[in-house]
C-alpha cells in the first residue's frame, strides 16, 4: 500500500471541529437512548404481547445507525452495544412470534428492507465476525432457491412466488390476525381496491369488520400470490452475502432477478407492471391488469415504491457488475413519468398513480432518485434528467432538521453543495444535525409515558444517531435509500493505528468534489500533538481503483504526487497538518467486498456446517 507523509499545515476548518464534536455527541447520545429504552439483557422495555406481521422491522430500525457511527469513527461501544441489541431484539420478537429462524417470518420488502439496514452496517464495522456472516448467508438463501424448508423464490420462472414472503417462506393466504394492528393506520389510507362494497371515498375503514373482511377475500385472491416489483428490493440481502463471501451465484442471482423484471416491462410497453401472476404472466391475477397490485401502482403509495425497489436492484447490480446499463429499468420509469407530467405554477407534476381511470395524483418528483442515479454513474445524462425532472422550487439550499426514517432529508441540498451551488452546506447540516440531536434528547428526558402505551415506531421517532451529516460530508455520498438500500459511497476510511473503520481521533474529511474520474477530499488533523495515519479507500466496498493521488496545501499549491493502483492509499498526517487529495479513479473495476486493510477474506474463519442427517 503507497503511504504518503503529510507535512503541511492546515488553520483548523469549523467542519472539521464540528464533526469532531457531533461524533462525540452521538457516541454520548447513543448510550444514553439505549439506557432509557432497553433492559440490562438487551430486551425493549415494552408490550408483553404483539399480535400481527406488522413490526417486527420496527425495533431494528430504532438502532440502525449504531454500526454506521462506528464504521464513520465513532465508539466501540456503539458498535458492541447494537449488536448486543441485535441478538435481543431478534430473540424478543421471536418470543412475540414475529421470527423465525431470527429473520422476519413473513412480510413485505419494503419493511424487510428497513428491518435489514442495522444487520448490513454490521459489515461495515466489522466483516470478520462470523455470526455475521453464517447469518447473512442463510438469509440471502431465503430468497436464491436454495433453502428447502424456504421456497420463495423460483428459479426456473425467475420470480418469488408472494409478495408477503419471510423465513417461513410464501404467504398465499392472509389472515385477519396479520393485519389486525394496522387496521387503524390504514383507515388513513385510500382503498386497496376500487370494487369495496360500500367504500367510495378517498380513505378506507379498515377498522369497519365488514368493509375488513371485503379487503382479506380480494387481497387473497388478487394480492397473495406471484411476484411483485417490491420484492426487488430483496437483491440488498443478496447482494450483502456476495460482498462477504463472493460467491459468484449470488451476484448472478441479483442480475437474473432485475433482467426478469427488465423484460416484463418491456413486455408491458416499457411500464414496470406492479403484479404477476403464478405463472409468470402479467395481470394474471388482477383481470389482466398491468396496475393494481401489492404496494403498486396504485395502492398504497404509487410510483415512489417502484421508482425505490427498481432503483435498489439496479444499484446492486451496477455494484456486482459494473455495468451502469443496470439501472436502465429506474432510468426508464423516470422518463416514463417525466413524459406525462404536465406544469402547474411553475413546476413540474408527474403522475404518481395509476388506476381504472388511467393516471392520477399529479405532484413533484422526490429530487432523491434522480440525485441517486447521477451520483452512481457520474453521467451527464443522468444530470441532465435531474433538470428535466426536478422543478428549481425542489432545490433547497439550506438544510433542514425536520427529515424523515432513518434521520435522512437532505439529499438535494447536499446535492446543490457537491456540484457547487452552496459551499456553506458543510457547516450548515452539521449545525442542523446538532439540533436535531437536541431535539431527541429533549423528548427522551421528557418522556415519562408507561412501556404498554408506546406505538411500535417509539423508538425509531426518537433515536438521536444522526449520521446524515457524516456520510454525507466525510463519504461523499447521499444517504441510502432507506427502504433497504446499501449505503454506496465514493470513499471511505480506516484507522491505521487503531485497525479499526471510520476516521482516527481529531481528525475530519471534508469531500468537495466528484466527478466520472476523480474525487477530491479535505483531510485535515485538528490533533496539536500526535499524528494520526488514515487509510482511504476508493468505494464503500473497494470497487473503485485510486489510479493516482495529487496532494495540495492549503493554498492549492501542489505538494507532491504519485501513482496508486489500487483501492487503498493511507496518509500519514502530522499534529495540526492537513491537505487536499485529488485522487483519480477507475471507477467499479474491482471486485467489490466488505474486506477491510486489516482483515481480507482469506482470514476470515471457516463457517459453522450443520449436521446433515
Amino acid at each position: 500500500m503507497l503511504k504518503q507523509q503529510v507535512s503541511t499545515r492546515w488553520s483548523a476548518p469549523s467542519w472539521a471541529r464540528l464533526e469532531r464534536a457531533l461524533i462525540d455527541t452521538l457516541n454520548e447520545a447513543a448510550l444514553e437512548f439505549v439506557q432509557r429504552y432497553a433492559r440490562n439483557d438487551g430486551t425493549l422495555r415494552w408490550r408483553t404481547e404483539w399480535p400481527g406481521m406488522d413490526g417486527s422491522d420496527d425495533p431494528y430500525e430504532g438502532f440502525q445507525n449504531f454500526p454506521l457511527l462506528y464504521a464513520l469513527g465513532g465508539s466501540e461501544d456503539v458498535d458492541r452495544i447494537a449488536r448486543f441489541l441485535w441478538e435481543s431484539i431478534t430473540w424478543q420478537w421471536t418470543e412475540y412470534g414475529q421470527i423465525y429462524r431470527e429473520f422476519d417470518a413473513y412480510y413485505d420488502w419494503m419493511h424487510h428492507g428497513e428491518g435489514s439496514l442495522l444487520f448490513y452496517f454490521f459489515a461495515l464495522a466489522d466483516p470478520s465476525t462470523l455470526k455475521d456472516r453464517q447469518r447473512a448467508l442463510r438469509f440471502a438463501n431465503f430468497y436464491t432457491g436454495h433453502d428447502e424448508e424456504t421456497p420463495n423464490y423460483d428459479i426456473e420462472k425467475k420470480m418469488m412466488r408472494a409478495p408477503i414472503n419471510g423465513s417461513r417462506g410464501p404467504r398465499w393466504v392472509h389472515t385477519a390476525e396479520d393485519w389486525c394492528t394496522h387496521r387503524d393506520v390504514l383507515d388513513h389510507y385510500p382503498p386497496p381496491f376500487e370494487d369495496i362494497p360500500g367504500v367510495d371515498g378517498p380513505t378506507c375503514p379498515w377498522s369497519d369488520d365488514a368493509v375488513y373482511a371485503a379487503i382479506l377475500e380480494r387481497i387473497n385472491q388478487r394480492m397473495a400470490r406471484g411476484d411483485v416489483p417490491l420484492n426487488l428490493i430483496s437483491t440488498s440481502l443478496v447482494a450483502h452475502a456476495y460482498l462477504y463471501m463472493g460467491d459468484d451465484r449470488y451476484r448472478q442471482h441479483v442480475l437474473d432477478y432485475l433482467a426478469a423484471w427488465m423484460t416484463r416491462a418491456e413486455a408491458n410497453g416499457g411500464i414496470l407492471p406492479d403484479n404477476i401472476g403464478p405463472s409468470g404472466e402479467i395481470g394474471e391475477c388482477m383481470d389482466g391488469k398491468w396496475w393494481g397490485g401489492y404496494y403498486g401502482w396504485r395502492w398504497p403509495h404509487g410510483a415512489f415504491n417502484l421508482i425505490e425497489a427498481s432503483l435498489i436492484a439496479g444499484s446492486n447490480a451496477l455494484l456486482l457488475d459494473g455495468k451502469p446499463g443496470h439501472l436502465q429499468l429506474v432510468r426508464s420509469q423516470l422518463d416514463l413519468l417525466g413524459d406525462l407530467g404536465r406544469e402547474e405554477n411553475g413546476q413540474w407534476m408527474v403522475p404518481h398513480k395509476h388506476g381504472d381511470a388511467g393516471w392520477y395524483q399529479y405532484q413533484s418528483m422526490n429530487p432523491t432518485y434522480p440525485i441517486y442515479i447521477w451520483y452512481l454513474t457520474m453521467d451527464r445524462e443522468d444530470a441532465r434528467r435531474i433538470d428535466r425532472l426536478v422543478s428549481d422550487l425542489e432545490y433547497p439550499m439550506e438544510p433542514t432538521a425536520r427529515v424523515g426514517k432513518g434521520n435522512i432529508g437532505n439529499t438535494a441540498p447536499w446535492y446543490q453543495y457537491i456540484t457547487g451551488k452552496n459551499p456553506g452546506y458543510p457547516e450548515q447540516i452539521l449545525l442542523k444535525n446538532f439540533e436535531l440531536v437536541a431535539e431527541r434528547m429533549r423528548q427522551i428526558r421528557a418522556d415519562d409515558t408507561a412501556p404498554d402505551t408506546w406505538d411500535i415506531h417509539h423508538w425509531q421517532e426518537l433515536n438521536p444517531v444522526v449520521c446524515e451529516g457524516l456520510v454525507q460530508l466525510t463519504m461523499g455520498a447521499p444517504m441510502h435509500i432507506y427502504h433497504g438500500g446499501l449505503l454506496h459511497a465514493v470513499l471511505r476510511y480506516y484507522d491505521a493505528d487503531q485497525q479499526r473503520p471510520g476516521l482516527p481521533s481529531d481528525v475530519g474529511a471534508l469531500v468537495e468534489n466528484i466527478d466520472d474520474d476523480s474525487v477530491t477530499v479535505q483531510l485535515v488533523n485538528l490533533d496539536p500533538i500526535r499524528q494520526h495515519n488514515i487509510i482511504v479507500q476508493s468505494g464503500a466496498f473497494g470497487e473503485h481503483r485510486i489510479e493516482s493521488i495529487t496532494l495540495r496545501d492549503e493554498n492549492g499549491d501542489l505538494v507532491q504526487s504519485a501513482k496508486v493502483g489500487a483501492k487503498w492509499v493511507q496518509l500519514d498526517i502530522d499534529p495540526a497538518s492537513g491537505i487536499r487529495a485529488e485522487l483519480k479513479l477507475s471507477r467499479y473495476v474491482n471486485q467489490p467486498s466488505y474486506e477491510t486493510p486489516f482483515c481480507e477474506r482469506d482470514a476470515y474463519s471457516a463457517l459453522i456446517q450443520p449436521r446433515r442427517v
